[in-house]
């Protein structure tokens, strides 16, 4: 199974810690985040892993290198030129993604003991493009599902703008998402935005002609590793993880 991690990230909100590198390569317990993503994703049986590099990309590759890329297959998708997003990014990896499987793709730094075969598999089950982990929690932007947790639209809390791509007059209901999510590769036929962008602005645009679905997993440990202060609890999170 193929998987991709989301490491091309500046870090703005763990600095000082990323003023000489990478988020992937801040540390949790002694273990740079990168480790802890790419062990996860080797225990569920994921064996191909693509990376994306911005930011110090040089320290990520170098520590690849002297661990032998864990003994899996891991390659580099390179965007040292340009900060892509995850839409962006994705596009760009589409390459490594060539043997007609869906995949699973992930932030760098997020914590959780989310069983992600579990989540892998019940993706391979459905009919959609996409399957979203979420959870009921506190942001300022949610995306909202219908009681089949079919895909209908997005809200930004603090400007009020909601998107309903659907025209859905149903009930809704209000996800975070995760950062962890399986995707069929049929979506690089559909993704029509091009350089710089978001992947949920992909999904939104999805959403008239094909299925997206969440997974909600609120009985899950997770953690978004955003700042310095997060780093305490990412490290007993971590001991439970691994």
């Amino acid at each position: 199974m193929k998987a991709m991690i989301f490491a091309a990230g500046l870090g703005t909100r763990l600095a000082p810690l990323t003023n000489d590198r990478p988020k992937a390569m801040v540390e949790v317990g002694g273990m740079p985040l990168l480790e802890i993503c790419i062990r996860r994703l080797i225990r569920y049986g994921f064996t191909d892993i693509v990376v994306n590099v911005h930011h110090f990309a040089d320290l990520i590759i170098d520590f690849l290198n002297t661990k032998n890329n864990f003994g899996i297959n891991i390659k580099i998708s390179d965007e040292r030129e340009m900060l892509l997003e995850t839409g962006g990014g994705l596009k760009k990896a589409a390459w490594f993604f060539d043997d007609g499987q869906p995949f699973l793709v992930c932030n760098v730094d997020i914590l959780t003991n989310l069983d992600l075969r579990k989540l892998y598999d019940t993706h391979c089950d459905s009919w959609a493009i996409a399957t979203l982990a979420t959870r009921t929690r506190d942001t300022s932007r949610y995306l909202l599902f219908d009681e089949e947790n079919t895909l209908q639209g997005w809200k930004n809390m603090k400007t009020e703008e909601v998107r309903l791509p659907s025209n859905s007059t149903v009930d809704l209901t209000p996800f975070a998402f995760s950062g962890i999510h399986v995707i069929s590769p049929a979506i690089f036929d559909v993704m029509r935005e091009e350089g710089k962008f978001s992947i949920i602005e992909t999904y939104l645009n999805l959403i008239p002609n094909h299925t997206l679905k969440a997974y909600p997993h609120d009985d899950d440990i997770w953690l978004d590793v955003g700042k310095p202060e997060s780093l305490a609890k990412a490290e007993e999170i971590r001991k439970t993880i691994l």
